[in-house]
This record gives C-alpha cells, sequence and structure tokens, in this order.
C-alpha cells in the first residue's frame, strides 16, 4: 500500500534491535484517512473468505482490526494484556514476547466473544517473529474456532515471522500492508 510506505519512509524511526517506531502513524497517533484506507485494502484482500469475527491485540492492532472489521460488517475482539474485574467467567490466556516492553506480556480474551465453529480472522500491526500471531492462533485454537487469514499492517521479513507460523502449521493466507526486508545501519529498506 503506496500511501502507508510513503508514511513508514518520512515518519518511521528505526530504533535499533529490530524496533521500527511508527507511533506517528499507528501506534500513537491515527490518520483517519490512512486507516481508512488501510481497512478497505485489508477487507479487500480477505473478502473471499467466510468470516465470523476480528481478532487483534490490544492496543496497535485495534484501529487496523475495526477498519477492517466496518468494511467486513463483522465484530472485532481484542486481546487484553490486563483482566480487567468486568472480565469475568472463562477466559483464553496465552503469552507472547513484546519487543517494545521487553518481556512477555499476557493476551486474554474473554470465552464469550470467540465461539466454537466461527471462522476467524487476525489483523494486527506487526508480524515480526510470529509469536504474537500465533498466540492469538492458539486463543483461536482454544476456543475451538478456525483460523481462516492473518492480515498485518506492517511486516519485518528479516525476523522470520511468516515462516514460522508455517512451520508450526499454519497454512493460512498471510497478507501486509508493507513489508520491510531490512532495518540494517540504521535504514528502513520496504520491498
Amino acid at each position: 500500500m503506496q500511501a502507508l510506505k510513503e508514511r513508514i519512509l518520512k515518519e518511521g524511526q528505526n530504533l535499533g534491535n529490530g524496533i521500527l517506531k511508527i507511533d506517528s502513524l499507528l501506534n500513537h497517533q491515527i490518520y483517519p484517512d490512512l486507516m481508512r484506507e488501510m481497512g478497505e485494502v485489508m477487507a479487500a484482500q480477505f473478502s473471499h473468505l467466510k468470516i465470523d469475527r476480528i481478532l487483534t491485540a490490544e492496543i496497535s492492532g485495534i484501529a487496523p482490526a475495526l477498519l477492517t472489521g466496518m468494511v467486513l460488517n463483522v465484530p472485532v475482539v481484542y486481546a487484553r494484556k490486563k483482566k480487567p474485574i468486568t472480565m469475568a467467567g472463562p477466559v483464553f490466556l496465552e503469552t507472547a514476547p513484546s519487543h517494545t516492553k521487553g518481556g512477555d506480556v499476557p493476551l486474554l480474551v474473554s470465552a464469550e466473544f470467540l465461539k466454537e465453529g466461527e471462522s476467524v480472522l487476525i489483523i494486527d500491526d506487526f508480524l515480526a517473529s510470529g509469536k504474537t500471531l500465533m498466540a492469538l492462533a492458539r486463543i483461536i485454537q482454544s476456543a475451538k474456532a478456525n483460523l481462516v487469514g492473518v492480515g498485518v499492517v506492517v511486516e519485518k521479513a528479516f525476523e522470520g515471522g511468516r515462516e514460522a507460523m508455517r512451520q508450526a502449521g499454519y497454512d493460512i493466507p498471510i497478507y501486509a500492508l508493507a513489508t520491510i526486508t531490512s532495518m540494517d545501519s540504521g535504514k528502513i529498506v520496504l520491498a
């Protein structure tokens, strides 16, 4: 997606160690026109699939998941990182490492929002190592629902997450709006 790539090159910062700071367009500030276009493009990629619900992780995945959900007209559920007192009853819990938080973070989804047999699409901010997406996929499996695809705003291809997911047995369509092939020497190189 050209508009996204241009924003990444203009506003993104390579902080080293594979960390891409795109706070100005996804993680802290959001351009509604760009987010709407991302949702439309993502929805078009997966419109041929039966999708009952979208799953993402808080917080940076919520905006692209919501706009995709609006276009597809399906509910969006996000995995929470802290259990609020309102989350009663059974929950699905997985953990995933966070580059930016420097450790594992819990991902919790109330069982009432993922139903057995549903077709679920994951939409998230990044595909790097694939560990967060695989944690979300395990939540879907725990719910006895079906993972039908993964869409991400940015894929850092050099971290091997797509291949890790395939090796873990996730034979599903994976789509990235922008793919970064290298972040060596302080640069950001897009495919």
